[in-house]
């Protein structure tokens, strides 16, 4: 079974977007993930369609209802056991761990809120995973969600050229990954690093590692402390 994924939107017309090109465009074309997306606003059952409604407490924006949501979500996980997500800034941060777990599966539910957020009941009665793919925000879950698919899609196997690309990266050892060069020799007085064309394979692992861990540690020292 190929990975599938399926996205509950207000703006269904935002997918596949930039995934419907490269590499994982051609993999959705072979057949080796799927996605489909559930239109919220078709789940109202009142005249104008209505989705969202005003924060109880008060204060600004408006809170997407939990009754529509839930039974948009009901209709795309019928006996359906993938894990249901909700792009949050306040969800656990997105981690190349997580990507790895979920490419594993048979595919997601992910859940694009838009407007102040999603009423707290449809998260804990549907049991959605709030992710975040960073410290900021955006307009709605759609951009993170093409984000979460993109991390995702590209270590299915067979859609990078070469498998092993996907395991000499950024955050897969827990360090970044060492700075890479190529022809010219020489480009504006700068030199590819002499130990890269020595052909002594021990020497160029010995300085990648190196590199790796100087640039981990100028740049992002939390993860070593991990």
């Amino acid at each position: 079974m190929s990975f599938r994924a399926t996205i509950l939107t207000l703006y269904p017309e935002m997918f596949p977007g930039h995934l419907g090109t490269s590499l994982a465009g051609k993999a959705m074309e072979r057949g080796q993930w799927a996605l489909d997306t559930v239109q919220i606003r078709d789940f109202a059952t009142d005249r104008h369609r209505t989705v969202d409604d005003t924060p109880a407490g008060g204060g600004a924006g408006m809170v997407l209802k939990p009754d529509v949501l839930a039974r948009a979500i009901d209709h795309a996980s019928e006996n359906d056991s993938r894990p249901r997500l909700l792009m949050s800034p306040r969800g656990a941060p997105l981690t190349q761990k997580r990507v790895r777990e979920l490419a594993v599966g048979d595919g997601v539910i992910i859940v694009c809120g838009r407007f102040e957020g999603v009423d707290q009941r449809v998260i804990d009665g549907r049991g959605l995973e709030e992710v975040s793919i960073g410290d900021y925000i955006l307009s709605g879950g759609e951009p993170a969600a093409l984000i979460l698919l993109d991390a995702i899609v590209r270590i299915l196997p067979g859609v990078m050229g070469n498998d092993l690309s996907g395991l000499n990266e950024s955050f897969e050892s827990g360090l970044l990954e060492h700075p890479h060069y190529t022809r010219p020799q020489i480009w504006e007085d700068r030199e590819i690093p002499a130990v890269l064309t020595s052909g002594n394979h021990a020497a160029i692992a010995k300085w990648q590692r190196e590199e790796a861990e100087r640039l981990t540690r100028e740049r992002r020292s939390d993860l070593l402390e991990k």
